[in-house]
C-alpha cells in the first residue's frame, strides 16, 4: 500500500513562491513516473507538471517558466516549486504517482495508481 503526504501550501500574496512537497511511503519506487494536478471548484482537474522515471519533465503552457517539477529519488519524494505566483493559480493543488497513462501536455486523459489528498494554494 501507498500513501502520498503532501505538504507546503497556503496563502500568499501575488508574485510569491511556494513549495509544495509529496512524499511517498510504503511500497515506493527508487524512480517514479509523478505528477502534479490542481483543480478549482466546478472545473476539471488540470495537468501541471509531470516527471518520468528518466528524470524528463514536461509542463503545462499555464505554469512553464514559473513553476518547477524535481524528485528526490532517495526520499521517494516529489517537489513542485512554484513562482511568480498569480490570483489565478489559486486551486487545490494534487501529487500523483505510479503513471498507467503519464499526462502530457495539453491532455486531459491519464492515469496514475495513487493521489494524495490535496493541499489548497491561495494567491491573493
Amino acid at each position: 500500500h501507498v500513501q502520498l503526504v503532501e505538504s507546503g501550501g497556503g496563502s500568499v500574496q501575488t508574485g510569491g513562491s511556494l513549495r509544495l512537497s509529496c512524499a511517498a511511503s510504503g511500497r515506493t519506487y527508487s524512480k517514479w513516473c509523478m505528477g502534479w494536478f490542481r483543480q478549482v471548484p466546478g472545473k476539471e482537474r488540470e495537468g501541471l507538471a509531470t516527471i518520468d522515471s528518466r528524470g524528463i519533465t514536461a509542463y503545462a503552457d499555464s505554469v512553464k517558466g514559473r513553476f518547477t517539477i524535481s524528485q528526490d529519488n532517495t526520499k521517494s519524494t516529489v517537489y513542485l516549486q512554484m513562482n511568480d505566483l498569480k490570483p489565478e493559480d489559486t486551486a487545490m493543488y494534487f501529487c500523483a504517482a505510479g503513471c498507467r497513462a503519464a499526462w502530457v501536455p495539453g491532455s486531459s486523459s491519464y492515469e496514475y495508481s495513487y493521489w494524495d489528498q490535496g493541499t489548497q494554494v491561495t494567491v491573493s
